[in-house]
């Protein structure tokens, strides 16, 4: 057994701990009130989905739920979960007596940290991609006078184009995620509401700017592909 494996067998689900867990959960949610699915919680409690302590959650949560800690409810189908009003004050009478939960990392810290990291290893790649893509226009350009033949075609041009796109919404990706991304507050969700400083700067060209920034933390669009020629 691997030691992660090890590490799983030996959580032991805590009452404050798993109070903690569902609050947080809670908080995160990007709709105020919301309760937390089972797969939420698990997240913020660090569990692996397969192990013994995910296994073991669903009842705890039902524990929690007939000592009238936990609520819980359906939303569109799924079981979701929240703390009530006794469970609040047990979670923080462990706090003021000293037995503060110590819950991992958020799922929403970790995708930061992650698309932080991955933009550090790759911006300097992306932008010798965006050079050769500079470099391949000027080409194209250098043939305009040759006449007919020799001249670009309309294809090359649309094909650069979207080779140009690509390599710039990538590296401008990069660049938010390693250096305009905040870390996130863990009492809050981290929604990516399309708002920098010096907005206001922009008057009537706003609207148009943060629609092209919509995607700008999806990391998984780095690898769309765009073949050179």
């Amino acid at each position: 057994m691997d030691e992660r494996a090890q590490d799983q067998r030996r959580i032991e689900l805590d009452e404050a701990l798993v109070l903690a867990a569902v609050r947080r959960a809670c908080v995160q949610r990007t709709r105020p009130g919301a309760g937390a699915p089972l797969h939420e919680v698990r997240a913020h409690l660090g569990l692996a989905p397969r192990s013994a302590a995910a296994a073991r959650l669903p009842g705890r949560l039902r524990e929690l739920q007939r000592a009238a800690l936990l609520a819980h409810a359906r939303e569109h189908g799924v079981s979701v979960w929240s703390l009530t009003g006794a469970g609040r004050e047990r979670l923080a009478a462990a706090r003021a007596g000293g037995r503060e939960p110590s819950l991992g990392e958020s799922p929403q810290h970790a995708a930061w940290r992650r698309a932080r990291t991955l933009a550090r290893i790759e911006i300097g790649r992306f932008a010798a991609d965006l050079r050769g893509s500079l470099l391949a226009c000027e080409r194209l350009l250098a043939r305009l006078g040759q006449g007919p033949g020799a001249a670009p075609s309309s294809d090359e041009w649309f094909a650069l184009a979207e080779r140009l796109r690509r390599d710039c919404r990538r590296l401008g990706s990069a660049q938010h995620c390693l250096h305009e991304w905040q870390e996130p507050d863990e009492d809050a969700p981290d929604v990516d509401r399309l708002i920098d400083a010096g907005d206001a700067a922009l008057g009537e060209r706003l609207t148009q700017v943060r629609a092209l920034r919509a995607g700008r933390r999806n990391t998984r669009l780095w690898w769309d592909r765009v073949d050179p020629d």
